[in-house]
């Protein structure tokens, strides 16, 4: 499969399929999906495709750039034409500290698996030169907290090799889409880790309910002149944004690259940012009436879209092409989800905000608000709000966790 087009009709076949089951009343699909979250299976079938080598990388990356630079914006606008900014300040201080830990774990969390493996299998964190494994793992701390942007400024800061970074580039797909995967496991049985959490979600519960109690006031049939509105709103403010977010960030990497540590010289972190500033600017006006008329479902599909495009980036045997790195990614990520869970319990913090505050960090604005519309789709500018601030703490924290990988590397 060598032409995107045909990529996105096949996902599109696959996401119908998994909802149409999904709908079933037969008792064999209501078990199956009472197990299987129906965003994992979107997510997990398209990977087999890249798995068995039918999706080539040329055509994934076509649609996926369309898909992030162009339908995760408009999810976006749409997400939050509806929503009541107000409701989300109930969300309190709680969210701000989840994802503090997040990015605290993250560069916690590399040194502490570069010092375990130094002591248990020193091959796999040695090296020298461009090559010392550290290095590497340096970039893998800038994405991992941060984004892409992050990731390239510390590979310019601690010049690995270019196999070392490749090789890291698959750590990093590997082990954040494994998580990716647990965490929307996981968001089908919020309730029940909740309670192992000890966690009060109440703040989440509210913002849920006035969400859906807004959405059952307002719902109706829409009018075709009233989905051709919902179009123009999502794709007319993604074009605004994506006309103001290119030539600005071209006018930072020009005039003031200092402002490239803040990741602002980003034309994606501006698109993200103004798309949903300006969703959220919509929602003050009259257009957030088209939320009656299904703005968040078509967002949804949109969301389906992504997650299914993500899934394509995802080869299941990869894990056997880096072994080496690979366990040296695992324990890291390991670490990041104990010293999260410990965290969560300690000031009850739902999972929730674990999943959203984790993800904001390991997979940023692309797919911190799949996992936060999970658990309801109006709240999943939650997921692009602490994803941004990812982008300004990423470089120096990740040149922290760099320094203290040094330190610990045999």
């Amino acid at each position: 499969m060598t032409n995107p087009s045909i990529l996105l009709g096949i996902l599109l076949l696959i996401i119908a399929a998994v909802l149409t089951t999904a709908g079933s009343s037969r008792p064999f699909w209501q078990r199956f999906y009472a197990i299987v979250p129906t965003t994992l299976l979107c997510y997990f079938l398209p990977s087999l495709l890249n798995t068995a080598g039918l999706a080539k990388s040329e055509a994934v990356d076509a649609l996926y750039s369309v898909v992030t630079r162009v339908l995760l914006p408009c999810s976006l606008v749409l997400f939050t034409l509806g929503v009541d900014v107000r409701a989300f300040r109930r969300l309190g201080r709680k969210a701000v500290l989840m994802f503090g830990a997040s990015a605290v774990s993250i560069m916690l969390g590399g040194p502490l698996a570069v010092w375990f493996l130094a002591h248990v299998a020193p091959s796999l964190v040695g090296g020298a030169g461009p090559d010392a494994v550290w290095r590497g793992l340096a970039t893998l701390a800038g994405t991992w907290i941060g984004g892409g942007a992050n990731q390239t400024a510390l590979k310019e800061v601690f010049q690995p090799s270019d196999a070392l970074f490749s090789a890291i580039v698959t750590v990093d797909v590997v082990v954040a889409n494994l998580w990716l995967g647990t965490l929307l496991y996981g968001a089908a049985r919020a309730s029940r880790i909740d309670r192992w959490l000890r966690a009060d979600a109440s703040a989440v519960d509210e913002v849920r309910r006035q969400v859906q109690q807004q959405a059952e006031i307002s719902q109706r049939n829409p009018t075709s002149a009233e989905l051709v509105q919902i179009l123009a709103v999502g794709f007319g403010c993604t074009a605004l944004a994506t006309a103001i977010a290119d030539p600005l960030a071209q006018y930072i990497n020009t005039h003031s690259p200092l402002l490239n540590r803040f990741s602002l010289g980003t034309s994606f972190f501006w698109l993200v940012g103004l798309a949903t500033a300006l969703g959220v600017g919509a929602s003050f006006t009259r257009l957030r009436n088209l939320e009656g008329a299904g703005a968040s479902r078509l967002a949804t599909v949109l969301l389906y879209i992504m997650v299914a495009t993500i899934g394509l980036k995802m080869n299941v045997l990869a894990i056997a092409d880096q072994p080496g790195l690979l366990v040296v990614g695992l324990v890291w990520m390991a670490f990041h989800v104990l010293l999260m869970i410990g965290f969560s319990r300690l000031i009850r913090a739902p999972y929730f905000l674990l999943a959203v505050g984790s993800q904001a960090c390991i997979g940023g604005p692309a797919t911190a608000p799949i996992v936060a519309a999970a658990f309801h789709p109006a709240l999943a500018p939650v997921g692009v709000l602490m994803a941004i601030l990812g982008y300004a703490v990423g470089t120096y924290m990740g040149y922290v966790c760099g320094v203290l990988m040094q330190l610990a590397s045999p």
